[in-house]
């Protein structure tokens, strides 16, 4: 095993992905929506770097190849998990994660059933499209966990009709719940609906990867 600089920030990026759970854990929200959000962006953004070194500094190995994979399914299913755990159930998140849960699954599967052969079926462009769509998801899905909370706190004590007051202009916003508000709202269309085309990619994706790898299911046979 090479131990080189990008290997090693890929390991961090698979020791951090059970950390975003952690997170919620140990500190209370929001404050755990936003060490999860920093964390999950980091890891998200040396899942570009650790790559891009590895190619100027042609430093790529087996151990990075194999490392890279794991570390973008294990953040991406834990940290659909958590914000699946703290949502409503709402069908519209649980269907598109479903998706990707399920094709990541199987995909690893087939990986595994392939052995050394499911290193020459490639990764395509479209493919790193389907992960850059379900880390810019899940960030921003994580954001809208941040509006929600200080939204909480500011509203605390409130009684509906000075809400209802001050939403509606009637009374001064002092507290800023109109913008954290919209913050909330637009954080949860916008993530939603990126994670809705993460799940039309992956799912893309997925049958592309078995429809190259059935020739080689076929001669196992």
């Amino acid at each position: 095993m090479k131990w080189n600089l990008p290997n090693i920030l890929t390991l961090l990026r698979l020791l951090a992905a059970p950390m975003v759970a952690v997170m919620f854990l140990y500190f209370t929200r929001p404050y755990a929506d936003w060490f999860a959000l920093l964390l999950f962006v980091s890891a998200a953004v040396t899942d570009w770097f650790d790559g891009y070194l590895a190619r100027a500094w042609k430093q790529e190995t087996k151990l990075g190849a194999m490392l890279d994979p794991i570390a973008d399914k294990a953040m991406v299913v834990i940290a659909l998990m958590v914000i699946i755990g703290f949502s409503s159930w709402s069908p519209w998140l649980v269907l598109p994660a479903t998706v990707i849960l399920f094709r990541e699954v199987f995909v690893s599967g087939l990986r595994e059933y392939l052995g050394d052969v499911a290193g020459t079926l490639k990764v395509t462009g479209l493919a790193k499209w389907k992960t850059t769509f379900q880390m810019t998801a899940i960030a921003v899905l994580f954001s809208q966990g941040v509006f929600e909370h200080y939204l909480g706190m500011s509203v605390f004590g409130m009684d509906e009709a000075l809400i209802a007051a001050i939403l509606n202009g009637e009374e001064e916003d002092v507290l800023g719940l109109w913008w954290k508000l919209a913050g909330m709202e637009w954080a949860g269309r916008i993530g939603l609906a990126l994670l809705w085309v993460a799940a039309a990619l992956t799912a893309i994706t997925g049958m592309d990867y078995l429809a190259k790898a059935l020739p080689h299911l076929r001669e196992g046979r």
